[in-house]
């Protein structure tokens, strides 16, 4: 890796949230298209080959945005329900969707699924699948700035459900600048690697 890179890992210590979530997505964005889906799908593999992903029956997951990892491979599993969120005001309202459903497309230009499908509570959730800009050893998570995770996953019916940050290798940095409303995950998958950060989580 070159020491240029924008995702060398020296020059995460240095950088404040604005400023790394800036050059992590501008990272991310340069990936050729071939390059970005074959990452996407190792993911996808790395995911299905974990038991927490097997056991699970309905998983909260999201439509990528602004080339974030694409897990549409997922869907393709019949056995699995899937829960998709809308933003509404400062909070997340999830709901059903399959393939082939209708959506909007929100404010922020994010695909949400239609408003009229069927809600989903936190009691029928087995696993969810975070969109990261960034994720450590620790758990911790960057995301965009708006705090609707860590607002949900402070809550008390979601918090005991298990979470997996969703991120490329060159995303998974040493360690990253953390507030004190940042909760962190219980597992990190990228493109090479499904890390658990809770030992009580199978392997």
């Amino acid at each position: 890796m070159k020491s240029t890179d924008i995702g060398d890992k020296k020059l995460m210590f240095n950088q404040n949230k604005t400023e790394l979530r800036r050059l992590l997505i501008k990272q991310r964005r340069s990936i050729a298209t071939r390059e970005y889906q074959e990452k996407s799908d190792r993911i996808c593999q790395n995911l299905q080959k974990n038991l927490l992903f097997e056991q699970a029956k309905t998983i909260l997951s999201y439509f990528s945005f602004r080339q974030e990892p694409d897990l549409s491979l997922l869907l393709n599993n019949t056995d699995k329900k899937w829960g998709f969120p809308r933003c509404v005001e400062q909070s997340l309202s999830w709901h059903y969707w399959q393939h082939g459903e209708t959506y909007d497309i929100n404010s922020y230009g994010i695909i949400e699924p239609d408003a009229n499908l069927m809600q989903l509570h936190p009691s029928e959730v087995d696993l969810i699948l975070v969109p990261s800009v960034a994720c450590d050893p620790q758990g911790y998570r960057l995301g965009y700035g708006g705090g609707f995770y860590d607002r949900m996953l402070s809550l008390s019916e979601w918090n005991l459900i298990p979470t997996v940050g969703i991120i490329f290798d060159f995303a998974y940095v040493p360690q990253l600048p953390i507030d004190a409303w940042d909760k962190p995950l219980n597992a990190v998958c990228t493109d090479s690697q499904f890390i658990n950060v809770s030992y009580c989580l199978p392997a």
